[in-house]
């Protein structure tokens, strides 16, 4: 406004008004470039230049850049306190922990890496983790990371150890990769399974003496003392329990070293799964059990026989074992464009949430009286969780108490195969 007032007195001088408007818009344009060009010197260098003095406008700019850089230091020395403590906790850690980008290369790891991984940081920054350690799985791995995904692999330093990889989002386009060594774990794992299938074995043999024995005694009741029938009678349905018990440990002992996939063949599962039907309908209480069957006659698999029958088997059992009489257990086979699938459902006493995630866990029971009450030893959902692993399939499980459940099995579309009609089907004794 002064600017303007100066330049209209000016042109009245001069007796040309809009000259002098001009004159004085060209002095303040130079005066604003002159302030702009030294504030621009002083963002650039403060210590060499100081900021324009020029109270209004260039001022307030000058004072809220002053206020915005202090606010950038504190924060940026916030963060590197953030970092330094990050840094601090992590090398003290156990753990092997290393920061990746987004295409697996190193950027940064502590000092438990070196020792677990052979990973040394600086010297192998910008180095692809899968260059550092070869081993195949570990590329899939990380080549296609999934957050809180993990991987057992064997350490390249020592083929003794085993660690679990784990890759967590860190940051943007970086990954947390952490490695944990759970070769005590592994080890105290194999001794427990180890151990439970020596003693399996070694209770057969006792077992099937005694049971012979108790057959015998009960062929000549009527010489005995009128004690001893029902003494007798308690003793074979314990016997038989733990006979039971110790074939399903066997199974599962031989599922975990994958004894029973060896040698794998088409098999018309539709009669397979017929053939369980006649033999689970004979059993007591089945018979008051209405069944549904929706097979798929033509849609064979690959892979074992006896295993599958282990699986499918007892999940029939169990909907016969939670269903009440008059019941329908709905069975079916079908083909989708996910692969091939075996699901039964119960309308059943179902089974509470929090139960859900664990009930594959081998002597895990919802409701123990009941189990026991049914003979029932805990370990046939082991059984089939184990056996579908070994076919690349997922038990899916679905279950609302009171109102019944469902069980799946999802096998991927690589083991559907083709079949002809020369095809057999073997029945299992």
């Amino acid at each position: 406004m002064l600017c303007a007032i100066a330049g209209a007195l000016f042109g009245l001088l001069i007796r040309d008004v809009s000259l002098g408007l001009l004159i004085a818009a060209g002095a303040y344009l130079v005066w604003v470039h002159a302030r702009l060009n030294g504030l621009l010197k002083w963002i650039r260098n403060r210590k060499e230049y100081e900021p324009p003095e020029t109270q209004g406008v260039f001022e307030d700019i000058s004072l809220e850049i002053d206020y915005l850089r202090e606010r950038h230091k504190k924060r940026k020395k916030k963060l590197a306190n953030y970092l330094k403590q990050f840094k601090q906790a992590t090398r003290a850690l156990p753990d092997a922990t290393i920061v990746l980008d987004d295409l697996g290369n190193v950027l940064w790891a502590n000092k438990a890496s070196e020792e677990m991984l052979g990973v040394r940081w600086p010297e192998d920054i910008n180095q692809r983790i899968t260059n550092l350690i070869r081993n195949p799985e570990l590329v899939k791995f990380v080549d296609t990371p999934i957050a809180g995904s993990s991987l057992d692999i064997a350490s390249t330093l020592d083929l003794n150890r085993q660690f679990n990889i784990r890759l967590a989002p860190y940051g943007k386009g970086q990954w947390l990769f952490v490695a944990r060594d759970i070769t005590d774990l592994q080890r105290a794992h194999q001794i427990r399974k180890d151990f439970v299938a020596n003693v399996s074995h070694e209770l057969k043999t006792p077992l099937t003496v005694i049971k012979g024995y108790v057959e015998t005694l009960q062929l000549h009741q009527d010489k005995l003392p009128d004690l001893f029938p029902q003494a007798l009678d308690q003793m074979q349905l314990h016997t038989d329990r733990m006979q039971t018990l110790v074939e399903d440990l066997l199974l599962l002992s031989q599922l975990e070293r994958g004894d029973e996939v060896s040698g794998q063949q088409p098999i018309a599962v539709a009669e397979l799964i017929s053939e369980i039907h006649r033999q689970t309908a004979n059993l007591e209480g089945a018979s008051e059990r209405m069944f549904s069957l929706e097979l798929d006659a033509n849609l064979y698999i690959n892979g074992s026989q006896r295993t599958l029958y282990s699986a499918f088997a007892n999940l029939i059992v169990n909907a016969v074992n939670y269903t009440e009489d008059r019941d329908v257990i709905e069975i079916s086979w079908y083909q989708d464009e996910e692969g091939a699938h075996f699901s039964v459902r119960d309308h059943g006493i179902g089974i509470s949430e929090e139960h859900i995630n664990r009930i594959t866990e081998r002597f895990y029971r919802v409701d123990s009286g009941r189990d026991r009450s049914n003979g029932g030893t805990g370990l046939g959902l082991a059984i089939a969780k184990h056996a579908l692993t070994l076919h690349d399939a997922k038990l899916h499980i679905e279950s609302e108490l009171g109102r019944g459940s469902l069980f799946r099995c999802d096998f991927p579309q690589s083991k559907i195969v083709e079949h002809d009609n020369e095809l057999a089907f073997s029945r299992i004794s």
